[in-house]
C-alpha cells in the first residue's frame, strides 16, 4: 500500500511539475487591421516576419518594436528565411508572386511571378538552396533557385499542399490538406518519390520534424496530431490537441512540441524518445491564435491573432460568415517557459 501511495505521490508531482509551465509573458502591439498567415523568425538577426494582409511586419525582438514593414505583398500568406543567403522569400497569394527581399535592408531584391495559383507556405531548403512554394489553388508547387531567383519547376502534387519541412539531407515534406496525406519530394530530382497517408488524421495543416529521431508530426482539424516515422510514412502515434490549429513548432532542445489551436489554446507534447509521446499541458493563449513560430535562440514561441467583433449569421451568399476584426487590436503573442 505504501509502495502504491508513493507512486501516486510521484505522478501527482511530476504531472504538476508540468502545469502551467508556458504561459503567455507579453503582447507586442503591431499596427494595422488585415487578416494574418504565417511568421517566421530571423534567427541570426533576431527578427520576425509577420504576415499581415498586403504587408510584411518585421519586428525587432530584441526591442518587441516594427522596424519596417514589407510592403506590396499582397495576400500575403508565408515567410522563409535564408540566412545564409541573406535573403527572405514571401509569398503574395493575391498575385501569384514571390517577392525576395534583402534580410539588413529590407529592400526589394525581385519580384517572381509564377504559374502557380494562390502561393500559401513557403520553404528554404539550404540543402540543395532551392525555394519551393505551395501553391493552394493549382495544387502544386513552384520550384525556385534561391540564388538567382528563376523559377526551375512546377511539382504537381495532386492535392492542396499545406506547411512543408526538410530533412536538411534532400528531402522535402508537405502536408496535402483534402487528401490527409503527406507526400515526400526529392530536393534533387524534383519529384515526388513517396506519398502516406496519415489516416485517421484529416485536413493536415502544420507540420514539423524532429531531424534526430526522423519523426514528423502533422497536426489536423480533427483535433489530432499524427506523428510520422520519416523514412516509411509509418504512424507512431496519434496525440490529441485543440480545436482549430494550423500551426505547429518542434523544440529540438527541449524535445516538446507545441500546436497552435485557435480555439485559444497550445496543446505541449512531449516526445520521450522515438516512439512515446505524452501531453504536458494545454496553455491558454487568445482565439484566432491559429499559426506558430518557434525562436531556437530563447526558446519563445510567437503567435499572431486580433480581438474580434460578432460573428454575422449565415446567408446564402456567405454561409460561413467570418467575425470582422476589431480595430487596433492586432498582437503577436510571446509565450515561454515561466519556470526556466
Amino acid at each position: 500500500m505504501k509502495k502504491i501511495m508513493l507512486s501516486l505521490i510521484i505522478i501527482a508531482y511530476i504531472s504538476n511539475s508540468y502545469s502551467q509551465t508556458y504561459k503567455v509573458s507579453k503582447k507586442i502591439n503591431v499596427s494595422g487591421d488585415e487578416g494574418w498567415d504565417y511568421l517566421a523568425v530571423d534567427e541570426v538577426n533576431q527578427h520576425l516576419f509577420v504576415s499581415h494582409g498586403s504587408v510584411v511586419n518585421v519586428v525587432d525582438l530584441k526591442s518587441n518594436k516594427t522596424i519596417t514593414t514589407i510592403p506590396d505583398t499582397k495576400g500575403v500568406h508565408g515567410i522563409a528565411i535564408a540566412d545564409d543567403l541573406n535573403k527572405a522569400f514571401i509569398t503574395n497569394g493575391k498575385d501569384n508572386s514571390v517577392t525576395v527581399v534583402n534580410l539588413n535592408t529590407f529592400e526589394l531584391i525581385d519580384k517572381v511571378s509564377i504559374k502557380g495559383q494562390k502561393p500559401d507556405a513557403v520553404l528554404y531548403d539550404k540543402f540543395s538552396k532551392k525555394v519551393f512554394a505551395y501553391n493552394a489553388k493549382s495544387n502544386d508547387a513552384t520550384v525556385i533557385d534561391a540564388i538567382t531567383n528563376k523559377v526551375i519547376k512546377t511539382i504537381p502534387l495532386g492535392g492542396k499542399p499545406e506547411f512543408s519541412v526538410t530533412n536538411t539531407k534532400g528531402l522535402i515534406y508537405v502536408n496535402i490538406e483534402d487528401k490527409n496525406e503527406i507526400k515526400t519530394i526529392n530536393a534533387s530530382t524534383l519529384e515526388v518519390i513517396n506519398t502516406w497517408s496519415i489516416a485517421p488524421g484529416d485536413e493536415p495543416s502544420g507540420l514539423a520534424i524532429d531531424l534526430e529521431t526522423n519523426r514528423l508530426f502533422s497536426v489536423c482539424s480533427n483535433n489530432l496530431m499524427i506523428v510520422v516515422d520519416a523514412s516509411n510514412g509509418k504512424i507512431i502515434k496519434t496525440s490529441p490537441i485543440g480545436e482549430g490549429c494550423d500551426g505547429v513548432a518542434f523544440d529540438a532542445k527541449k524535445k516538446l512540441i507545441f500546436s497552435s489551436n485557435g480555439e485559444g489554446t497550445i496543446t505541449v507534447v512531449k516526445e520521450e524518445n522515438a516512439n512515446t509521446f505524452s501531453v504536458l499541458e494545454t496553455v491558454k493563449t487568445q482565439k484566432g491564435a491559429r499559426t506558430i513560430a518557434l525562436n531556437k535562440t530563447t526558446h519563445q514561441l510567437y503567435l499572431p491573432t486580433a480581438d474580434f467583433g460578432i460573428k454575422p449569421d449565415p446567408t446564402k451568399d456567405n454561409p460561413k460568415p467570418r467575425a470582422s476584426l476589431i480595430p487596433n487590436s492586432f498582437v503577436v503573442l510571446v509565450v515561454e517557459n515561466n519556470a526556466k
